[in-house]
């Protein structure tokens, strides 16, 4: 908040164009060259400008499905055909999506960890996909929860392992770990060759001060991160309990969320915790059945929560 504060008597002039002090803030956190990366209005935007760099009415994109729903959105912004591969245990199929690759394949879009199941790609099983995938296909990787899932062993190092090798876009974001989702900064690493494609696309201006001075604040608290963490960790651990305890299913997390299933109607489930004062997220629109969403809060929102669903469950009628 201090920096926010700071920055805004200097409202009245327009942004730095460049993200100039953010980027090299940004470079020498991950070790790279500041021309290596790109600030936008969130990684959504980034996703939007890739599409809008690379991809012409007609060609491409995979994608699995369900994910995110922004390479979809953006896809068809851009004319694109959507080729989308139905996940499998509610893990990327990768060996389908490589066979769903075809001369007209432009981008190649992997949530890693995955929105909405919270599963990831390890690092042997990347490896061997990207291998296989044509070197003039880009691959965009989006590690938007990448702060909590690089604690998992397997989780792969993106920046060493890829940038610079091959056609790659990697993002993350200030939206998660950082807690500035109503600032709408999110970053990308690639080679001097895309980014020069994607300024030639991307608005000027398009990060405003004050999100970016709170971005470059958000980096030098350590604390907020660890403590973030911390709190997410025992949350997830509570939550797994309670819902073995409630016999319900969920899906191993690398997120500060977890997918779970229920037996009864999920719709209704859904509008029922509504009432009562719990929002989570509908998931089974998204073809993912009787699946719902849930964000670890604090141990009083989490406890408040496993409360009422206790008492949804217990109350709701069959679907």
């Amino acid at each position: 908040m201090t920096a926010i504060r700071k920055s805004l008597p200097e409202i009245n002039r327009y942004p730095d164009g460049g993200c100039y002090l953010l980027r090299e803030d940004l470079a020498k956190r991950f070790k790279v060259r500041p021309d290596q990366i790109v600030v936008g209005n969130g990684s959504d935007e980034i996703i939007l400008l890739a599409l809008k760099a690379f991809v012409a009415p007609g060609d491409e994109v995979v994608m699995a499905d369900p994910t995110f729903l922004m390479y979809r959105i953006g896809a068809q912004v851009v004319g694109a055909q959507v080729k989308a591969v139905p996940l499998v245990n509610y893990r990327y199929d990768l060996p389908s999506m490589l066979r769903a690759v075809t001369k007209k394949t432009k981008i190649i879009f992997i949530a890693n960890p995955d929105n909405p199941t919270g599963s990831f790609i390890g690092q042997d099983e990347l490896d061997s996909f990207l291998k296989k995938v044509p070197q003039n296909v880009i691959v965009f990787l989006d590690e938007a929860y990448y702060e909590y899932a690089r604690e998992k062993r397997a989780y792969p190092d993106t920046m060493s392992a890829y940038l610079g090798k091959r056609a790659v876009i990697i993002t993350r974001t200030f939206s998660k770990i950082y807690s500035l989702a109503g600032l709408r900064v999110g970053y990308g690493f690639f080679s001097a060759d895309i980014i020069d494609s994607l300024n030639r696309v991307r608005d000027p201006f398009n990060v405003n001060a004050v999100a970016q001075a709170a971005a470059r604040a958000a980096m030098r608290d350590v604390r907020h991160v660890r403590e973030t963490l911390r709190a997410m960790r025992r949350g997830r651990e509570y939550l797994y309990a309670e819902f073995r305890r409630l016999n319900v299913d969920y899906i191993d997390s690398a997120t500060n969320f977890i997918l779970f299933k229920v037996k009864k109607n999920p719709r209704e489930i859904y509008k029922a915790l509504l009432k009562n004062g719990v929002i989570i997220r509908d998931i089974s629109s998204w073809g993912l059945k009787n699946c719902l969403r849930v964000t670890i809060g604090s141990m009083k929102e989490n406890t408040f929560f496993i409360r009422m669903l206790k008492k949804v469950l217990e109350g709701e009628p069959r679907a």
